[in-house]
């Protein structure tokens, strides 16, 4: 697997052409996708979070500490999180918010070096349950775009 500095990677999808773009990405918060106060039918999304899903959004959060990272993907939250998956398992503090990124298909095999500190990306949002092969199930997805690592040089 290569590892992948996420800088470079930021770097290379807020440098891609505007002309490729279908449409302008909409800024989104962490605190656009449920409706506060919680209630009692639990966590509900917000209108603005349905109309995003399936469209091209600009998010701010903070890459998920791992102990162990999965390839393909990182998760993004509104606040520095970290994991240990060995001593936690399934008990994890991960608050509702957080976002499952996935890198483009031909790049599912690469892992991304951890970034300290907010970083901004853009991609296409997806809500809605899904579970990936190791059973974890997200409900919010940012899809990056294809052409975001195709000429990131491996490092490491």
């Amino acid at each position: 697997m290569r590892l992948l500095s996420l800088l470079a990677l930021c770097g290379l999808i807020a440098a891609l052409p505007a002309a490729r773009a279908t449409e302008a990405p909409l800024d989104l918060t962490f605190g656009d996708f449920f409706v506060q106060p919680i209630g009692p039918r639990g966590l509900e999304p917000t209108p603005r979070l349905l109309a995003a899903s399936g469209h091209q959004v600009r998010l701010v959060g903070y890459m998920v500490l791992r102990e162990q990272p999965q390839p393909g993907r990182f998760l993004l939250t509104p606040r520095p999180v970290s994991m240990s998956e060995h001593a936690d398992g399934d008990a994890d503090d991960l608050p509702a918010a957080t976002v499952t990124v996935l890198l483009p298909e031909a790049q599912r095999d690469r892992l991304v070096a951890h970034q300290g500190g907010p970083i901004a990306l853009t991609g296409r949002l997806e809500y809605g349950p899904a579970e990936d092969e190791s059973g974890r199930v997200s409900w919010l997805r940012l899809h990056l775009a294809a052409e975001a690592l195709a000429a990131t040089p491996a490092s490491h």
